[in-house]
């Protein structure tokens, strides 16, 4: 079985059974501020389960340099998680369907500037990965007890390539 990944181009119809694509582009929005502000409005789906609320955080994460070797994959049974990054700098977005419990093959998108995504809950993802150099990211995700993170170690890694 071919073990590679090549980056796809991150589009909201080809992302949808996993999550949400968070970008201003094509987007619901309105005025507010008396005009001087507009509102991309209800961007991305997000979940707590249980007695968790949503949070909002901000990450740091170093860089990785392609060609990645993608070994493992995670999720989080109680609610979504939304990556935004506070740049305009790419980063690569990983994805698997579920299979069973297990993850399925993988998926390698690259991102636009501008655009973030929403993990759905329970959605199998990659790791928080930028290009090139550290970048910041706002982070959306739920808060709260119970255990809200399942990782799975493939036995071969993945290769990431452009």
């Amino acid at each position: 079985m071919d073990r590679t990944l090549r980056l796809e181009k991150l589009t909201a119809e080809v992302f949808a059974p996993f999550g949400d694509v968070i970008e201003a582009a094509g987007a619901g929005s309105f005025d507010f501020n008396r005009g001087m502000a507009r509102r991309f409005h209800d961007l991305a789906r997000t979940e707590a389960t249980g007695d968790g609320r949503i949070g909002v955080s901000i990450g740091r994460a170093q860089p990785y340099r392609l060609p990645l070797a993608l070994d493992m994959v995670e999720r989080h049974p109680l609610g979504s998680q939304a990556f935004v990054p506070l740049g305009r700098d790419p980063f690569v977005v990983i994805v698997a369907p579920d299979e069973g419990g297990h993850p399925g093959r993988p998926r390698a998108f690259v991102t636009a500037p501008g655009q973030g995504v929403n993990y759905l809950r329970n959605v199998w993802h990659g790791v928080l990965t930028p290009l090139d150099r550290p970048a910041d990211f706002l982070i959306v995700d739920r808060i709260g007890t119970g255990v809200n993170l399942e990782e799975h170690r493939f036995e071969e890694p993945w290769a990431v390539v452009a």
